[in-house]
Order: C-alpha cells, then structure tokens, then sequence
C-alpha cells in the first residue's frame, strides 16, 4: 500500500533559490556526501534528484521527504507564479498499471496514460504529469495550471542527480554538532562546582 504523500504548504514557499555554482553546475556531487545527506533527511539515496525549466527556480521550503523514503521538490516560477512539482519515490510505471494510478493531488478517476518516449504523460482530472519509470523508483513531474505540457516534459526528461552546487541547495549540509562540552572559565576545578564570585578583602 502507497502511503499518502506529505502536503506541502504552498503558501510557505517564499523564496526560490537560484540554483548556481562557480563551475559545479555539471560536476557531480560526491556519492557519499549526497548519500549521508539524503538519509539524514529521512530521503533514500536513489530517490534524491534536481531538475530544472526555463524560469523556474527551487523553493527550498518545498524540499522533503515524499511517502516513506521519497523525495519532493517544487520550483516557482517569479513571473507567473506557477509551480512544477518533482517527486521521486518507490514502484514503477506500466502501460497495464497506469490508468489505476491517479495523478498525484487528484481525488480519483481514471487516469489518461499517453507513451511519450521513455515517459508517461498522464492526467487525472484537471491534474497532469510525467512520470518517468526508473531502475526500481519513478521520477513525476506535475505543474499547477497554466504549466505547459511542453514545460512539464522539460523538467521530467531533465531530471538528474543533482550536481554539488544543486546539493547544497537542496540539502545543505547540517552543522556539526560539538564533541566535547563548552569550558567555561567561572567554574572551578574543585568543589560544588559553583561559579566563582571572588571579592577583595574590603568587599
């Protein structure tokens, strides 16, 4: 049984984040890095993906777990509003099971399966995506209303490991935490270890 994909609160997505870096827009992240974070964040490895469309920048708000161990992103559009949905998570994509799986954020119905190459275009209702099956997982891309279909495929087909910049955005890295306490120079060596309030004879 699917679980239920976490809502993402539209309202809360403020400020996109252009996704830039000095020469690491096609340099791969390291696989260890991009691993340790994912799973830190509750994300399988394998599900962790960028994409991108021609105006359209991440919403770094919108980044989180998806179902169990799946992925969610969401990139706005400045000039429009408009937003496109990524979503990475388990199972697969088939011209028999298709229909049967409505669209994300679609109530039910029958879902309209079209090939279109490697992918699905699929719309449920007033709901639309692609989805495109990989090894053990499916990456969809959805879009509220007025996002092309031409856009939609952009960002399905272009789906991609993210590079170390596009990581740092999506997943930036947590501080590390101490490992050893604080020292603090009022406390001393011995006794009841109370801070020392030391006065001069006359005080």
């Amino acid at each position: 049984m699917m679980r239920p994909p976490r809502a993402l609160p539209w309202a809360a997505l403020l400020i996109p984040v252009l996704v830039t870096g000095c020469g690491t827009a096609t340099e791969p992240a390291a696989g260890a890095e991009a691993a340790s974070r994912a799973r830190a964040s509750g994300i399988a490895p394998e599900h962790l993906y960028a994409t991108g469309a021609a105006g359209f920048t991440l919403a770094q708000q919108s980044v989180g777990v998806y179902g169990g161990d799946g992925f969610s992103a969401v990139y706005v559009s400045q000039e429009t509003g408009a937003h496109i949905q990524l979503t990475v998570d388990r199972g697969t994509m088939t011209a028999a099971g298709c229909p049967g799986r409505p669209v994300a954020g679609a109530s039910g119905g029958t879902t309209k399966c079209v090939r279109d190459g490697d992918a699905w275009y699929r719309v449920t209702g007033g709901h639309r995506e692609y989805a495109v099956p990989k090894d053990g997982h499916v990456v969809h891309v959805g879009g509220s209303a007025g996002v092309s279909r031409d856009v939609l495929r952009e960002a399905a087909l272009g789906a991609h490991r993210p590079s170390a910049g596009e990581l740092d955005a999506l997943l930036p890295s947590a501080a590390p935490a101490p490992t050893a306490p604080l020292e603090r120079g009022d406390l001393p060596p011995v006794g009841d270890g109370a801070p020392r309030d030391e006065v001069g004879t006359s005080g």
